[in-house]
């Protein structure tokens, strides 16, 4: 093995490693935790480092889609050079470092699917218009989905004839069922990903779709009826511990989402330097944003809490549901997808659905939208344009 391709590579892994803790110290560390921490449930050093953990858990157990997807899906025709990789994931943390430093939430997925694409693109790659048309499908949808569910589950919740005895429990069965029946690493035969429910199939020994939504079934029923039961005995504690948990698992969510942002560009020089296993590479990332998520995150925990709008537990948890749903629907099809994004907008539909205009800065959402949009752009612009000045040497 070539020294100089070594020493690329080394290079390139300290720039996944740095993009890892710029993602832990800004998206998947301080989204996940935030309307927790605006509903006076957690305080904000104690969510960034519950985060981290959780964001750990996730990078291991769920980022092998997304690592792919940005790794080998956004360009076709060539593999991204050491030196490209270096320029993709320098880009993109640097944009989200300047988005953590002045407390707007540069969105990571566009900064680094705008550069990776920007490379590829200036090493002679061919664009890969079904990919990003699944991308910008997500992208597009996601305010307006995660926002309208926000806003319809904060509107219910209020309400005097719908107890919380009776909602809370529901949405709960709700996402316990969509955890049971998401892929998880190392729970399929032969050590590959599988499900809680297939995994409770191989062991009774039955399969098919009756005994899926059986499983399924029960669990939707248990954790309804374990809800049901704290919130019914003491309604504030139980909505907290609710919040809590709906919190732990979008930052396991974003984790797994997260962590290829960081890692999938190093995916394609694992060969040349003869690592097939990414289980390690997942590792690292997994580490970087738990290490970012403990030193960097409160600040954007802080902006995010307090600027968006006036967050009880209701409206928290209207806000995460739809948060962990879309983050999960991500994690499937493998697509880069914004945490920002996610549940900025979720903050903004169930803040809006109770308070109104008035529950939301208009200014500070359209400087935010604004920078996304603007983030992509931005890193096309500096992807392309460096890795074209570095070819010409």
């Amino acid at each position: 093995m070539e020294l100089a391709l070594v020493a690329l590579f080394l290079i390139a892994g300290l720039a996944s490693l740095f993009m890892s803790w710029v993602i832990g110290a800004g998206s998947s560390g301080a989204t996940p935790f935030a309307p927790a921490v605006g509903a006076n449930a957690i305080s904000t050093m104690r969510a960034a480092f519950v985060v981290g953990i959780f964001g750990l858990a996730g990078a291991v157990t769920q980022g092998a889609n997304v690592s792919e997807a940005v790794g080998r899906g956004l360009v076709g025709g060539v593999s991204l050079p050491a030196a490209g990789v270096i320029v993709a994931l320098f880009v993109g943390a640097g944009l989200m470092a300047v988005g953590i430093y002045t407390g707007y939430p540069i969105a990571t997925a566009f900064t680094v699917t705008g550069a990776v694409i920007g490379v590829g693109m200036a090493t002679g790659g061919t664009p890969m218009w079904a990919k990003y048309q699944q991308i910008g499908t997500v992208w597009l949808l996601t305010p307006v989905v995660g926002g309208g569910i926000a806003y319809g589950i904060a509107s219910v919740l209020p309400r005097a004839d719908v107890p919380e005895r009776a909602t809370i429990p529901v949405l709960a069965a709700l996402v316990g069922v969509v955890l049971a029946n998401v892929d998880f690493a190392f729970l399929g035969p032969g050590g590959k990903p599988g499900s809680v429910t297939a995994l409770g199939e191989r062991l009774l020994g039955v399969d098919g779709v009756a005994a899926t939504a059986a499983l399924s079934g029960g669990v939707a029923v248990a954790v309804a009826a374990a809800v049901y039961w704290d919130v019914r005995r003491d309604e504030a504690g139980g909505l907290r511990r609710v919040l809590l948990a709906l919190g732990s698992l979008v930052a396991f969510s974003a984790g797994g989402s997260q962590v290829g942002l960081a890692v999938g560009p190093l995916l394609p020089l694992l060969e040349d330097v003869g690592m097939r296993s990414p289980a390690v590479v997942l590792l690292g990332g997994g580490v970087g944003i738990l290490v970012g998520s403990w030193t960097g995150a409160p600040r954007m925990i802080k902006s995010l809490s307090q600027d968006y709008s006036s967050l009880g537990p209701r409206r928290s948890i209207a806000a995460l549901v739809p948060s962990f749903l879309i983050a999960q629907l991500a994690v499937l099809l493998g697509v880069p997808v914004s945490f920002n994004e996610i549940v900025v907008s979720a903050i903004i539909g169930s803040g809006a659905a109770v308070g109104g205009s008035e529950a939301v800065d208009p200014r500070k959402i359209t400087v935010t939208v604004g920078a996304w949009v603007g983030s992509f752009a931005l890193s096309f612009a500096l992807g392309f344009g460096s890795m074209t000045a570095i070819g010409s040497f």
